[in-house]
């Protein structure tokens, strides 16, 4: 990320954050890693950190996860391990195992499915480490908790400390015997014994050296005092300062060993370390979370502020202690509105929260939690530019209006659309005529650069400039008049008056200096400000108006299609109750066909071939009137256009379809102007296109036979078959192409007739009816009409 100018994470306080992060870590390395976490540019990278923190801070919550604990710098031991035949002292391999006691925490805690399940970004952080149970293991081996050779690290050791005790123990013996001795002899003085040259010793009285033989280690400054090691125990020393330099050398062979053993894992040990400082930097992200009560925004890969319940985290730990409350910001700038000018009366709230915008967004980019309401949202900016307080320099020869030129040109230089500008007191500085028309040149080429940004200002002319420029918004700090105090609530939409003679006025200032000062800053001054306010607060009831209207206007548009909708679905049930009228009659007007072919034949015979004429005309007539009738009606009802945007369905060959009426679904094998020959199962029916949809999704049927109908012959079907004396696999597509025909015929019940027999063909009928997506009732009739003969099926 681009910072300018150089000291920009200071001006907005970003290192005082890193300092609260710093207390948290545990270890060495982990606190200069928190010191120097920088944002990052990445979406990816910033969303990984964040999870991360959420985990932990999640898990530590429900008092499921892991802790890093107080851990050493082992970069210098990982160091001299590398070299070949080096020995790690105790200490270093101490500091190691910690290491690795951590390490096998952390892998320990991973084992288990639902620890990788509830915290994945965490295990995706673990998992790419290899882990080697066999180290820690081996220095456990050799070192004891408190840092010191275990006695059970090789036999010849155990052998030497065995022997040593035991030296030990008989040199105390003969020591306490000599004392003994020379004290009854009066040739001690008060302080019995001491320690000289690694030997143990007896004080005596100068004037009685020489009479105790012995070897003389040492004198008194005095020389009052000499340090005598007497003959007795000379020889058990000497036994045991050997048995010391054997130890010595074992314990040495044992450490070369072990660190020869640890050699080939080194890289593997620094990842450990890497990944222990790792996690103490999100424990301890965590930890300052949980401390400032900050949630997880959600983070974009363009630049956007969509800010709620904003507050500042420095201010909010400082209050907090004191029950005062942090008033909290509302801030969204993307789209149309990307820069904020912000006004408002001194010590108002204006630079706290331009500096809260700024801190948050370093602080999530670096992959911390804010001080926010979760469903806030927060994008990626690649570059943040400051102007804040004064920037002096005796070394540089600026002053402060100097310095903020020089970043003013530095801004407009580098400037982008992925870049967060941050100004405070804009213009300020020097004459304020010059300087707010400067001002206002800078902040047009910003605008035009597409930057987006909070500055402050006391200028009425930014404030207008604000007013009448796409891409800026006026907001200003609310100010109880009444009492005459900030409430420090940011309000987007309209600029805040300065307030200076009510401030004045509040702060003592004499009546009469201020109603000179009054006069001296003319009406049109006082009035401009005034009406700047007015204008904004006119402003933005006009654009909340016309939102509601479009509101409004929206909810129209969805009731009036809504409506429409409805008239269509009521007018399409019309249609299909006077169809169902239609086919109802047509129906019973096909049960008095035979009636009247009868009529009509009995007229024949008796010549009266006029009368059988006209009779048969007015038979078919009525019938053809019916059936046109009907076959409007589903043309109407089937191809009922949606929305007014869908016309006819067109079929081609190799469309799977169902028939409308009987839904009965099949593949299109051949197209003849209005007509289709349909594949059903083992039928080939023809069938007029007004009669089919498409189906989504075609059933794969078994097609052993063919059986070719008309569609026109449905009207013939007969409700009985007769299975007996076929074959099981006969039975099967017999069985099949009946019921297709009955279903498409729209019969009522069946009657299959298989015989008793075995009962072979009884079960292919029912196997094959049980492969049907139908609801078929299956029953046998009485016995005198053919019992278990005979399967009754109803439809």
């Amino acid at each position: 990320m681009q910072l300018l100018p150089a000291d920009t994470l200071e001006k907005l306080e970003f290192d005082k954050i890193l300092a609260l992060l710093e207390r948290h870590c545990n270890g060495d390395l982990g606190r200069e890693a928190a010191l120097s976490v920088t944002p990052s540019t990445k979406v990816t990278e910033i969303n990984q950190w964040l999870d991360e923190v959420t985990e932990f801070r999640q898990g530590t919550e429900d008092k499921n996860m892991f802790s890093i604990t107080a851990y050493d710098d082992v970069s210098e031991e990982l160091k001299a391990l590398r070299v070949e035949g080096y020995a790690l002292v105790e200490s270093g391999l101490a500091k190691l195992n910690v290491l690795l006691l951590q390490a096998k925490q952390l892998f320990t805690f991973f084992q288990s499915n639902a620890r990788q399940n509830a915290f994945p970004t965490l295990f995706g952080v673990v998992s790419v480490v290899e882990y080697v149970p066999e180290l820690s293991a081996a220095i456990e081996a050799v070192i004891d908790a408190e840092g010191n050779i275990r006695t059970d690290a090789s036999d010849e050791l155990s052998r030497i400390r065995r022997l040593l005790g035991s030296k030990q123990r008989e040199v105390e013996k003969a020591f306490r015997s000599v004392i003994e001795k020379y004290r009854r002899a009066g040739y001690l003085s008060d302080t019995v014994e001491s320690f000289r040259n690694g030997r143990r010793v007896l004080a005596v009285p100068a004037e009685h050296k020489r009479q105790i033989r012995g070897i003389i280690h040492d004198e008194s400054a005095t020389g009052k005092t000499a340090y005598i090691e007497p003959d007795e125990v000379i020889g058990i020393n000497n036994d045991i300062f050997d048995l010391q330099q054997e130890e010595r050398r074992e314990i040495y062979r044992i450490l070369r060993e072990l660190s020869a053993r640890l050699r080939p894992y080194v890289d593997q040990m620094v990842n450990y370390r890497d990944l222990i400082v790792y996690m103490d930097l999100v424990q301890a992200k965590a930890r300052l979370a949980a401390q400032m009560k900050a949630e997880r925004p959600k983070v974009d890969h363009r630049p956007t502020l969509d800010i709620k319940e904003g507050r500042h985290p420095l201010l909010y730990l400082k209050n907090r202690p004191y029950g005062r409350k942090t008033v909290p910001f509302d801030l969204v700038l993307k789209g149309k509105n990307r820069i904020l000018m912000l006004s408002g009366p001194n010590a108002g709230g204006k630079s706290i929260s331009m500096k809260s915008v700024g801190l948050l967004q370093l602080m999530v980019q670096s992959g911390m939690l804010v001080t926010v309401d979760k469903e806030s949202t927060l994008g990626t900016f690649h570059k943040v530019f400051t102007d804040i307080g004064d920037q002096q320099s005796i070394e540089d020869d600026l002053s402060t209006y100097s310095s903020r030129l020089k970043n003013a040109r530095e801004f407009t230089r580098e400037a982008d659309d992925r870049t967060l500008v941050l100004i405070d007191e804009f213009g300020s500085g020097t004459d304020p005529m010059l300087g707010g028309a400067i001002a206002e040149a800078v902040l047009e080429r910003l605008n035009k650069a597409g930057v987006y940004g909070v500055i402050t200002t006391h200028y009425s002319n930014l404030k207008i400039y604000a007013y009448k420029t796409s891409g800026i918004v006026n907001g200003g700090m609310h100010f109880d008049k009444d009492s005459l105090s900030p409430t420090y609530e940011l309000q987007v939409g309209r600029p805040g008056s300065s307030y200076a003679f009510e401030i004045a006025q509040k702060s003592g200032l004499p009546q009469d200096v201020l109603d000179h000062a009054r006069m001296r800053a003319g009406k049109n001054e006082r009035a401009v400000d005034q009406l700047l306010v007015d204008l904004q607060r006119e402003k933005q009831e006009v654009e909340e108006q016309l939102a509601r209207m479009e509101q409004k206007q929206k909810t129209l548009d969805a009731l009036t299609r809504t409506y429409e909708e409805l008239h269509r679905d009521i007018e399409v049930r019309r249609k299909r109750l006077k169809l169902e009228a239609k086919e109802q009659s047509l129906a019973e007007t096909a049960k008095y066909n035979k009636e009247m072919e009868n009529l009509i034949r009995k007229l024949r015979e008796e010549k009266k071939l006029d009368e059988a004429k006209e009779k048969a005309k007015a038979l078919r007539d009525e019938r053809e009137k019916i059936s046109e009738q009907v076959t409007d009606l589903r043309e109407t009802i089937y191809y009922q256009p949606k929305s007014g945007k869908q016309g006819r369905r067109q079929f081609n060959e190799g469309d799977y379809v169902k028939l409308r009426t009987g839904g009965t679904s099949g593949t299109i094998e051949t197209i003849d102007k209005k007509r289709a020959i349909v594949i059903v199962g083992d039928l080939r029916l023809t069938a007029n296109l007004r009669d089919l949809e498409h189906a989504e999704s075609p059933m794969t049927l078994r097609r052993e036979r063919s059986v070719s109908s008309d569609i026109q012959g449905v009207a013939s079907f007969s409700n009985k078959l007769d299975v007996r004396g076929m074959r099981f696999e006969e039975v099967l597509n017999t069985t099949q192409a009946f019921v297709d025909q009955a279903l498409m015929a729209n019969a009522s019940q069946l009657r299959i007739v298989h015989g008793k027999g075995s009962g072979a063909l009884k079960r292919a009928v029912r196997q094959k009816l049980s492969e049907y997506n139908h609801q078929f009732n299956l029953s046998t009739p009485p016995r005198e009409q053919g019992g278990e003969g005979v399967t009754i099926v109803d439809l």
